[in-house]
C-alpha cells in the first residue's frame, strides 16, 4: 500500500495532480483545498496518500497533513458517506473547523458542503460527536453544553440564552460558546437575563 509520495507536480486536473516520482507519474485525487496549496507544476510536493484497490482500479487519494487523511477515513465510517462526499466537505471545511463544527453539533456548517442535505449532515455530527472533540480546539466546557443541547440536557436558562443571542444574529456556535463561558462565571443558578448581559460581554471583547 502507498502512504505517502514525495516528487515533482507534473501537472493538474480537475480534481487531481499527476504527481511525478522518479519519472512515474501517479495521479492522485485531492479536495480543491489540497489542489489549492500545492505548489506549480515542476515544483516539488508530498502528499500522504490513501489506497483505494478495487476490482476494476486502483485509486490513490492525496493529503496535505496525516490529519485530514484521517478525517477523510472517519467520515467514511458514516452511512451515506463515500470517498467522492469526504472529499466535498474537506473541500469545504478545513481539518480544524470541521472537528469543531462536529464538537459542536454545529450541522448547519456541514451542510454548507456541496451534495450534503441536512441528512447526511446529521449524521455526520452525530456518528463522529465522541471522535471529534480530540481534533477540535474548542473549549471543552463547550463541547460538554453543545452535547447537553443538543440532547435537551441543558438547563433552560442556558438554551433560552442561547436563543436570545442568536435571535441576535450571533452564530449557533458563538452563542454557545459565550454563554457557557457566563454559565461559568455566573454559577448554575444563573437566570435567563443574567446570562445573556454576561454572553455579550463575552462576545463584545
Amino acid at each position: 500500500m502507498i502512504g505517502k509520495l514525495k516528487g515533482l507536480i507534473d501537472s493538474y486536473g480537475e480534481d487531481f495532480v499527476i504527481l511525478d516520482v522518479g519519472g512515474v507519474g501517479y495521479q492522485v485525487h485531492c479536495s480543491s483545498r489540497t489542489l489549492q496549496a500545492l505548489p506549480s507544476p515542476g515544483e516539488a510536493a508530498v502528499l500522504s496518500i490513501e489506497t483505494y484497490v478495487r476490482e476494476d482500479q486502483i485509486k490513490l487519494f492525496g493529503f496535505r497533513t496525516d490529519t485530514e487523511r484521517e478525517w477523510f477515513r472517519l467520515l467514511q465510517t458514516v452511512q451515506g458517506v463515500g470517498a467522492k462526499v469526504a472529499l466535498a466537505v474537506l473541500s469545504t471545511l478545513p481539518p480544524a473547523e470541521l472537528a469543531n463544527a462536529i464538537a459542536l453539533r454545529d450541522k448547519a456548517a456541514v451542510s454548507r458542503t456541496p451534495g450534503v442535505g441536512p441528512k447526511v449532515a446529521e449524521r455526520i455530527v452525530s456518528e463522529l460527536k465522541d471522535k471529534a472533540p480530540a481534533f477540535a480546539n474548542v473549549d471543552p466546557a463547550v463541547v460538554h453544553l453543545a452535547g447537553a443541547i443538543d440532547s435537551d440536557r441543558a438547563p433552560r436558562p442556558v438554551t433560552d440564552a442561547i436563543s436570545a443571542l442568536v435571535n441576535l444574529g450571533y452564530g449557533q456556535p458563538q452563542a454557545a460558546a459565550a454563554i457557557a463561558a457566563a454559565s461559568r462565571s455566573a454559577g448554575e443558578n444563573a437566570e435567563t437575563a443574567q446570562l445573556i448581559r454576561l454572553g455579550l460581554k463575552e462576545l463584545a471583547k
